[in-house]
């Protein structure tokens, strides 16, 4: 499975990355480490270019990550989606019709288990699960809950990507701009 047509959600996470995203021919991306007073220009210029960003709300500087920050983007950006460790941020994109992302962090069983109970109540669009190099638990999670997932962290192959992919994961996100070419649509 892909999500919308594209293996790799590309991770931005500086403006270089940002000009190769959107020299790209992918559609999709999450930018990750902006600060706020760029944000206005980054979405103006991506949906120029027919862009679909994915707002991390809790790495944009100079914006807390709770519900009123989230109705801020929602109001004055529309981006196509949020992205957040909060529960309130993924449950305030939702109430704004904007593609809720829950990521979630598996360091132990601990963690998986408080993350379904996280799940359950947000009810994402989309989770991410990081660290994504896990095949075996993005199956399990994929079985258990039928949640599109995204794939992110410690991705540094083509091997880590499609276990990913295979083990059910809708798409990968990385940073690492070798697999963005090698995974970019023609």
């Amino acid at each position: 499975m892909e999500y919308k047509d594209q293996k790799i959600i590309p991770a931005i996470r500086n403006m270089k990355d940002f000009e190769i995203f959107l020299q790209s021919s992918y559609a999709y991306g999450v930018l990750l480490d902006v600060h706020i007073a760029q944000l206005k220009n980054i979405v103006n210029i991506s949906k120029q270019h027919c862009k679909n960003l994915l707002l991390h709300v809790d790495l944009i500087h100079g914006l807390k990550n709770d519900e009123y920050a989230t109705e801020y983007l929602c109001q004055s950006f529309k981006p196509y989606g949020l992205l957040s460790t909060k529960a309130s941020v993924v449950l305030k994109a939702k109430q704004k019709g904007v593609l809720a992302i829950q990521r979630v962090f598996l360091i132990d069983s601990n963690a998986l288990e408080k993350s379904y109970s996280l799940l359950e109540k947000t009810k994402p669009d989309v989770i991410e699960v990081l660290p994504g190099a896990m095949p075996n638990i993005i199956a399990e999670i994929h079985q258990r809950i039928q949640i599109p997932i995204f794939a992110g962290g410690f991705i540094r192959s083509i091997d880590d990507v499609n276990n990913a992919l295979q083990a059910g994961a809708a798409a990968v996100t990385t940073s690492n701009k070798q697999l963005w070419k090698e995974f970019e649509q023609s």
